[in-house]
């Protein structure tokens, strides 16, 4: 099992663990992750799991796909380390990957 550190915008921490393959948003709804909506279950509709990821984690995270980089032009407060985190299963690589939730979902 891997690690996920989730920070809310006001700095609260949530350390939790997740199967490879889960991706950060279900991750975060189980662990009820103030912030993380996901409205669409996860298929890349709806933009309320929007998070920052870290940037040392931006490689093993991997590259936006087309339909996630729609979604993100009209979310709010977008940032270089926006990501739709229903976009991103978690691997090995990702252990003590560092999410913020933006201000925008508290």
């Amino acid at each position: 099992m891997s690690r996920v550190i989730f920070i809310e915008h006001d700095g609260r921490q949530h350390t939790v663990e997740v199967e490879d393959g889960e991706n950060l948003m279900q991750c975060a709804q189980s662990n009820l992750i103030p912030g993380v909506l996901g409205d669409c279950g996860g298929c890349c509709t709806c933009g309320t799991c929007h998070a920052y990821i870290d940037p040392q984690w931006s490689q093993a995270a991997g590259e936006q796909n087309d339909d996630e980089r729609l979604m993100l032009e009209g979310a709010e407060h977008v940032l270089p380390g926006s990501r739709l985190i229903c976009q991103i299963r978690m691997v090995p690589d990702l252990d003590g990957v560092i999410v913020r939730i933006p201000p925008a979902q508290r």
